[in-house]
Parts: C-alpha cells; sequence; structure tokens
C-alpha cells in the first residue's frame, strides 16, 4: 500500500502522513512527519521499541479509539496530506469500515489510502463520492483470513480485498 502511495501517487515523501494502526513504514519511505493512531497501548509500546530501532525522528504516537468519533475534533481536522489504514471490515460490527473512513477523509487534506472487502465495493465507492471524494480501486488482492471467533466453522478463508485510494482538493 505504502510503496504504492509513494511511486505511484507521490503521497508519501516529504508528506504528513496518518497511520490508523500505529505503523512506521512511512518514515522509511521519507514522509515528512508520521503520526500513528491505535487503541492499543501494547500495539504502541511495540511501535515504539520499532521506532527506536530504526531511529525514527519524524514519528508521533496517538492511543486513540477512533471508533468512538462520529466526527474527529477540530485539532484533527485535515491534520495529515495522506492518511493510510487497514480498517476492520465491518463483518462482526456492522458500518465500522466505513466510521473509519469516513474519521480518515476527515483527517485527511489529500489523499486515503484503505483496504475493504471486494464484495462491498460498489456501496464504499457510491458513499465516498457522496462525500465529494474521488475514489478508485487501485489494486484487487485475496486476504487469507485466519479463524479468529468460535462461530468461525473454517480454519482459513480467502477473501477479496480492493486497495482503494480516495483523493481530494487536488
Amino acid at each position: 500500500m505504502l510503496f504504492t502511495a509513494h511511486s505511484s501517487f507521490d503521497d508519501i515523501k516529504g508528506k504528513i502522513v496518518a497511520d490508523l494502526g500505529c505503523g512506521i513504514a512511512a518514515s522509511f519511505l521519507e514522509a515528512g512527519h508520521v503520526i500513528g493512531f491505535d487503541i492499543d497501548s501494547s500495539a504502541l509500546d511495540i511501535a515504539r521499541e520499532n521506532i527506536a530501532e530504526a531511529e525514527c525522528e519524524n514519528v508521533d504516537l496517538v492511543l486513540a479509539d477512533l471508533a468512538d468519533f462520529e466526527n474527529v475534533p477540530a485539532r484533527l481536522c485535515r491534520i495529515a496530506d495522506t492518511v493510510v489504514m487497514n480498517p476492520p471490515f465491518g463483518t462482526r460490527l456492522k458500518g465500522i469500515d466505513m466510521l473509519f473512513l469516513k474519521i480518515a477523509c476527515q483527517m485527511s487534506r489529500r489523499a486515503v489510502y484503505s483496504l475493504h472487502k471486494t464484495s462491498t465495493r460498489e456501496y464504499v465507492v457510491g458513499k465516498v463520492k457522496g462525500w465529494g471524494w474521488d475514489v478508485e480501486v487501485i489494486a484487487e488482492m485475496k486476504f487469507d483470513i485466519k479463524a479468529m471467533y468460535k462461530f468461525h466453522k473454517k480454519k482459513s478463508m480467502d477473501i477479496g480485498v480492493d486497495l482503494i485510494r480516495l483523493s481530494h482538493g487536488m
């Protein structure tokens, strides 16, 4: 996702990148600054260790439950040029994927990269266009999802996933 954002769209180098999942990879692609958000303090601790080990100086981490926001606080609106994320797919918590996408759009000035189930493509594209953003499916992939819950009947399942790019204000 990040390599494509960097090499095909010039959305990483020198840009402020918000990662909704506390990743730091954008810093390796010369992002101007990276802000990682996560609900899990343990994940943030691991990210801090990775930042120290990689000697990244342009990364800040924020402990936040983005699902608590219907709209992001004013201080986070348009905070980043580019937002990247792999949101929950909305299978277990209906609509959570679209909530994350809405929040990402509020945080971004330029572009959002996100992964969504291919089976929801028509719905996602329609919603995003309704928000005034352009949307493009830039890759279709298969994810092997391992059984995580008691109600899962198979050990794993391949799920069709779209990598989408939303653009605005270009």
